[in-house]
């Protein structure tokens, strides 16, 4: 991620405000894009962890049922 830093703020948002939550959402979105489903954002990165925190970032990965 060295071309943006992504403010921890609009991380935590997606995963109502937990950093446990926020940990776990990210663990299964890169294990979901390492295992080859499509990335959710235009320019994915080679890691897909980093890949993971741009699209929770960009609002397109939440938790289930967050209001």
């Amino acid at each position: 991620m060295n071309e943006r830093y992504i403010h921890m703020e609009k991380l935590i948002g997606a995963a109502s405000g937990s950093i446990y939550k926020l940990t776990i959402l990210v663990a299964k979105r890169a294990l979901q894009l390492a295992d080859g489903d499509k990335p959710l954002v235009d320019k994915p990165t080679e890691k897909v962890l980093d890949t993971a925190l741009r699209e929770i970032a960009a609002g397109k990965i939440c938790i289930k049922g967050k209001e």
